[in-house]
């Protein structure tokens, strides 16, 4: 923690935060590097200056951390002027309040910092409602004081409510029916796009959807398919809301519906995946997926198993699937790919096409619309050409570069114990 550092960090305009993470164990998702939580937090618009990482056999049921790791961080908080301390782990409503009052500053878990984002990222009414959705069922248990823009009703004659009713009853009440209100939205989203489905279903159209780890390029791949102009950018959860546009594959003489989804993420919240579930459902009911993986991410395997994850849970775990390892120009030479299409074996043993691509630069596309072609015409089975190569450096066991660099993040310290 150098003079020079701090005055330079200071300079930002952008919110300073505390990145904290706790090894809990075996079991336990952990990431000690807590890039993944940096880039979340630039993505939300707030500037990490300082990590901490520690290490419990169990969470500390008042502070999480423990009340000496708390004075640890309150005194990181204050040596930076910071804004907020923001936690890998999820917060019981009880920790954060005792965090917020030890630390003095507001303090955010995981899962608050991704709602946050999915609320600023929601462009489309479904997605609104869904994140919304979502961010009510996660603040229906946190402080009042986050609810103030809410209107405030007292107690008394005339006034909704009733006579001795308290304010955090008033607002749980107010909560919980805006919540309601929106399932009840959804639930006419999930109607309309059962509808939308059932046409495409009786016009024969092949539907194609692409998933896969947030940052991992889907929306660019999207758009160098599709040309629809799509936006996309190098941060996490670009977009969130479903696109869907006609590609026509020469190969096979016939178009196909291709529709590009919200990305996923290690932890991403229940509420979420429940609240998407309209969106989710467009992969779900797909005749193939894209799984489109960051091929220069150094826990790209990591990535693809937490995709995986999320697929069985909505049922499509088993869906007909086609790896994509996008940004293969972003590797060294002696990590390029050897074949631009090839096989690769998920954990549960099934094997699936993979092609490599750079989807920024335009490469590999034509080996991928060849693909997706066959798929459309004769479909790809469970066991895809078999003689077809593999290439043992991207196997699931076999990471591909041991050694390999993480990508360049800002400089600022790091305090382990």
């Amino acid at each position: 923690m150098t003079t020079s550092s701090t005055s330079v960090l200071n300079a930002s305009q952008d919110p300073r935060v505390v990145l904290v993470g706790v090894d809990l164990g075996p079991g336990a998702s952990f990431d000690p590097t807590l890039d993944e939580l940096a880039l979340l937090a630039e993505s939300a618009g707030d500037m990490p200056v300082a990590k901490v990482t520690a290490k419990r056999r169990a969470p500390d049921a008042r502070l999480f951390v423990g009340s000496g790791k708390a004075d640890e961080i309150k005194s990181i908080v204050d040596l930076y002027q910071a804004h907020g301390v923001i936690f890998d782990q999820t917060l019981s409503p009880a920790q954060q309040r005792n965090l917020e009052r030890h630390l003095g500053v507001e303090v955010l878990d995981r899962t608050g910092l991704i709602l946050e984002i999915f609320g600023a990222r929601a462009r489309s009414h479904e997605g609104k409602l869904q994140v919304e959705l979502a961010r009510l069922q996660y603040l229906s248990t946190r402080l009042v004081r986050r609810w103030s823009h809410l209107e405030r009703q007292r107690g008394g004659v005339g006034h909704r409510g009733g006579p001795g009713e308290t304010q955090l009853e008033l607002d749980r009440r107010m909560i919980e029916s805006k919540i309601k209100s929106l399932k009840e939205s959804l639930v006419k989203v999930k109607r309309q796009r059962n509808t939308q489905r059932r046409s495409r279903e009786r016009t024969g159209t092949f539907r194609v959807s692409l998933v896969g780890y947030t940052n991992a390029g889907k929306s660019t791949l999207f758009n160098a398919l599709t040309k629809a102009g799509t936006y996309a950018a190098n941060q996490l959860f670009a977009t969130l809301d479903t696109t869907t546009r006609q590609l026509f594959l020469a190969e096979a003489q016939r178009s196909v519906t291709l529709s590009d989804t919200v990305g996923f993420i290690r932890d991403l919240p229940h509420s979420l995946v429940e609240s998407f579930e309209a969106t989710l459902q467009e992969a779900a009911e797909a005749d193939l997926l894209l799984h489109v993986v960051d091929a220069a991410s150094p826990v790209l395997h990591e990535q693809v198993d937490e995709v995986l994850r999320v697929l069985d849970s909505i049922g499509a775990g088993q869906l007909p699937q086609v790896l994509v390892f996008n940004k293969s120009d972003c590797l060294p030479e002696h990590q390029q790919p050897r074949h631009e299409r090839d096989l690769y074996e998920l954990p549960s043993g099934r094997r699936c096409v993979r092609v490599f691509v750079s989807a920024l630069k335009g490469e590999g596309l034509d080996v991928l619309r060849a693909v997706l072609a066959e798929a459309a015409l004769h479909g790809l089975g469970d066991a895809p050409n078999e003689n077809l190569p593999s290439d043992p450096r991207f196997g699931m066991h076999n990471p591909i570069d041991a050694e390999a660099p993480s990508p360049e993040r800002p400089d600022f310290p790091t305090v382990r114990t």
